[in-house]
C-alpha cells in the first residue's frame, strides 16, 4: 500500500505559490498624484479673484495681511466695485459708513485697487469717501517692485 505523496505535496506547494499577491504597486498612484500637483501648481496663479485691472508699478515692499479686509476696485471706465459687487457712485459712501460701524466701530483695512489709466482725482474722491466714513487704514495695491533707473 504505497501512496504517491510527492504528487499531492507538489500540488499544495504550487497552490501556495499562486496565492494572493501581497504587494501594491504605488507607481501609478505616484504618477497620478504628480500630474495633479503639476496641474494645481500651473492653474493656481491664474485664479486671481477680483475685477481685472491694470495696476501701476511700485518700488515698495509688500505689507503683512490684516485678518479682515475690504477690497475696493476701480476700473479704467470709472466703475467702482466693493468686494466684487458693483456700486453706484452715490451709494459708495453709505455702504462704507455701514461697513465702518459693523464690528464695534473698528473699521477693517481697505485695499484700494485702481486702474493706472484712471485720473488721480477719481482715486482721491474715493479716498475722501473712505476718510469720511472713518477708514484710516487704506492700502493701495500695485504691481510688484520695479527696478528704479
Amino acid at each position: 500500500m504505497a501512496m504517491n505523496l510527492a504528487t499531492s505535496g507538489s500540488r499544495r506547494r504550487a497552490r501556495g505559490k499562486r496565492g494572493a499577491m501581497a504587494e501594491i504597486n504605488v507607481t501609478p498612484l505616484v504618477d497620478v498624484m504628480l500630474v495633479l500637483l503639476i496641474i494645481f501648481m500651473v492653474t493656481a496663479p491664474l485664479l486671481t479673484a477680483g475685477v481685472p485691472i491694470d495696476l501701476p508699478d511700485s518700488n515698495a515692499k509688500a505689507l503683512a495681511q490684516e485678518p479682515r479686509q475690504v477690497a475696493i476696485s476701480m476700473t479704467a471706465d470709472g466703475r467702482t466695485y466693493l468686494d466684487q459687487d458693483e456700486v453706484a457712485p452715490g451709494e459708495l459712501g453709505d455702504r462704507l459708513i455701514r461697513l465702518a460701524s459693523a464690528d464695534g466701530g473698528k473699521p477693517p483695512l481697505v485695499t484700494l485697487r485702481a486702474d493706472r489709466a484712471l485720473p488721480y482725482g477719481a482715486v482721491m474722491a474715493v479716498m475722501g469717501e473712505l476718510n469720511y466714513a472713518g477708514f484710516n487704514a487704506i492700502s493701495l495695491v500695485t504691481n510688484g517692485s520695479v527696478a528704479v533707473p
